[in-house]
């Protein structure tokens, strides 16, 4: 999500209302968005740089929470790998667990996802088994085959999907 975020959306406000609603159309009432990522590494004396992009994403973060109706950020931890970058962990894992729990307990009868990442391909099949309807939203160049052939409903976000987003046009 992050990364359809960065090329496609500026305005936190207005555009992600109206992706929530695009993305709701298909499935009915929208029970919650939730939202999984991490905030910027930043170090005990930060630099210019990593206070910029740490504050960045506290004010995006904040504009969605105030933005967008039952809206939920779910925060991962970074840690610094082998060759010294930092990655997320524990996202997917949250991500899995809610869908999971949230389709078991019968709280939602569909689940729609932005991702790429064939590690959900376990909870998109539990959230099945459930009797739940799992929809996908892709950017083709970033998406697993294998997540796309277990998700019952696919959407490609295509240059015309995000017109209609842009546009509210549903």
């Amino acid at each position: 999500m992050a990364k359809v975020a960065k090329n496609e959306f500026t305005d936190p406000k207005q555009n992600y209302s109206n992706l929530m609603n695009k993305l709701s159309q298909n499935s009915g009432v929208r029970l919650r968005t939730y939202y999984y990522d991490c905030l910027p590494y930043k170090s005990n004396q930060p630099t210019v740089e990593e206070k910029r992009k740490y504050i960045a994403k506290a004010k995006f973060l904040h504009a969605m929470t105030r933005g967008i109706d039952r809206f939920q950020f779910r925060q991962g931890r970074l840690r610094k790998n082998k060759s010294g970058q930092y990655e997320q962990k524990g996202v997917d894992v949250l991500l899995a667990i809610d869908m999971v729990r949230l389709c078991s307990t019968k709280q939602i009868d569909t689940a729609v996802l932005i991702t790429g990442d064939s590690d959900l391909v376990p909870a998109v099949e539990a959230c099945k088994i459930e009797g739940a309807i799992v929809q996908i939203y892709y950017d083709k160049s970033s998406v697993s085959d294998e997540l796309l052939n277990v998700c019952d409903e696919r959407y490609e976000m295509d240059q015309n999907f995000f017109h209609q987003v842009r546009t509210v046009v549903y």
